[in-house]
């Protein structure tokens, strides 16, 4: 692994977004399914169906995510917002019962200055 290939795994961020959103009324279920759509519109996958998270090229840019997220909270429910390097999502161990599975892919994204 060359040295520009360790300093990116530290520079390239994932945003994560934990929400629980009340789902018991149909307006509740509106709400809950508009910040879906609104996530997804502002690049993020889902990762379970209330974890959605976004590849980021630096940390800036994961500012800028993380700021359209707060800008975007349901008035009722618990959210959070976690930030982490490529580094740190790469070592994560996922299990589909108890078979090992694939991470999602980090993205190829063309930087321009």
């Amino acid at each position: 692994m060359s040295s520009f290939e360790a300093l990116n795994q530290y520079r390239i961020m994932w945003v994560l977004v934990f929400f629980d959103i009340p789902v018991e009324t149909k307006k509740q279920r509106k709400v809950a399914a508009q910040f879906r759509k609104e996530l997804v519109k502002d690049g993020f996958s889902m990762f379970q169906f209330s974890i959605y998270l976004r590849n980021c090229p630096s940390r800036e840019n994961a500012e800028v995510h993380v700021k359209r997220v707060k800008n975007m909270l349901p008035e009722f429910g618990h959210v959070g917002i976690l930030q982490i390097t490529d580094k740190q999502f790469g070592m994560m161990e996922l299990f589909l019962s108890r078979k090992p599975t694939q991470k999602p892919e980090t993205v190829q994204q063309l930087e321009l200055f």
